[in-house]
């Protein structure tokens, strides 16, 4: 803690050092107009039974991404302690204004809770929240694993991810976790600005991060789900925080063979720069080469209007799209990424199958890259 910085106001009601299942809250003190002496409650879970790993499992870091979410609440009920080995933290919703309100950011000061890291505690409500998790609880983790999905704004193919790192071995532990976890895609993510996220925070203190994108268009659905929660079962295997012997007992596929991307640069994104009505020739996971018509954007104050048309940068495959037809200036409207054998640098994967994946914890590296990273 810099000398600077006073404790967080945000006090938890679990004991973290305690075994066994734990239901609580995180608590931020409040004084609103409806609340003179209130406080935000995000709920908050923890599992634990004897030496191993600690895992940080996060949801609702954007309040309209509901497939994290709800897969969280479900694991929060229903892990048992016996189950564990070692220390599972869950916090299904992490902006918790943000998902009561069923939006990306704060009604209580707007703030878009992945933009706001490292956080201050002497901030407003998005930033005090943002330092208890850079300064208390990632400190506690070996690995973390944050669940995002595209929320009302964007639909997107389910992957997980990880980040190009400067320290390999860092990397190298966060792209098997991601495989691991076993949805449709895995990729290796392009960031348009990574300073303030919490990607970033996580990887800065040397922890093992996997990050997803699980689907969007403000729901979820059995099939989004149903990635969701056999991925974080994955990942907690992978790492070796669940006892197969009594789960199951190993990391499960996907059902089809698994599709590596890359986002080596910012052609990857097709960005409005016109106001309109959106029409998209693609569907998500439709392969598209460089050249081809993507999205056609109608003016809709006048008829007789040609559209404009809007082209791939690339060749790939689409991952994302704008789920509103109604889009303005600036609006992502489309996201290619390219299809690669291998995503591992100076290696090569053998076949996509996570189940072939160490399943031990990694050892984190103490080093991150400043290099840009997809800012979900």
């Amino acid at each position: 803690m810099s000398a600077s910085q006073r404790p967080s106001p945000i006090s938890a009601t679990v004991d973290f050092d305690a075994q066994g299942v734990q239901h609580g809250f995180l608590k931020l003190p409040i004084s609103i107009d409806t609340s003179a002496w209130g406080a935000v409650m995000i709920p908050i879970t923890v599992v634990a039974n004897g030496e191993g790993p600690t895992a940080l499992l996060t949801g609702g870091n954007h309040g309209d991404e509901y497939e994290g979410i709800t897969s969280l609440l479900k694991l929060a009920s229903t892990l048992k302690a016996e189950d564990v080995r070692g220390r599972v933290i869950i916090v299904p919703m992490m902006n918790t204004p943000a998902a009561e309100a069923g939006k990306r950011t704060s009604p209580l000061d707007g703030g878009n809770l992945n933009r706001s890291f490292p956080g201050d505690p002497n901030g407003g409500v998005t930033s005090q929240i943002a330092d208890y998790f850079n300064r208390v609880l990632v400190p506690m983790c070996d690995v973390a694993l944050d669940l995002h999905s595209g929320g009302r704004t964007l639909d997107i193919v389910p992957f997980a991810a990880a980040h190009r790192l400067d320290d390999f071995a860092q990397e190298s532990a966060s792209l098997a976790g991601a495989v691991a976890f076993g949805a449709p895609y895995a990729m290796m993510m392009f960031e348009l600005d990574a300073t303030k996220l919490y990607d970033t925070a996580v990887e800065s203190q040397g922890k093992t991060f996997v990050t997803t994108e699980l689907g969007g268009g403000g729901t979820s659905t059995p099939e989004s789900l149903a990635v969701t929660e056999r991925g974080v079962r994955n990942f907690l295997i992978h790492y070796g925080l669940l006892k197969t012997g009594l789960i199951e007992g190993e990391v499960k596929a996907p059902n089809e063979p698994m599709i590596y991307v890359d986002m080596p640069d910012a052609s990857c994104y097709v960005q409005s720069e016109h106001s309109g009505l959106l029409e998209l020739t693609l569907t998500l996971g439709d392969r598209v080469e460089q050249g081809d018509v993507i999205a056609r954007i109608y003016d809709m104050t006048r008829t007789g209007a040609e559209p404009v048309e809007y082209r791939a940068q690339r060749d790939g495959v689409l991952i994302a799209r704008r789920f509103p037809a109604k889009v303005g200036m600036g609006d992502t409207i489309a996201v290619v990424a390219e299809v690669v054998e291998s995503l591992e640098r100076g290696h090569s994967l053998s076949a996509p199958n996570p189940a072939e994946a160490p399943s031990s914890a990694p050892n984190p590296a103490e080093a991150h890259s400043s290099a840009p990273k997809l800012a979900e």
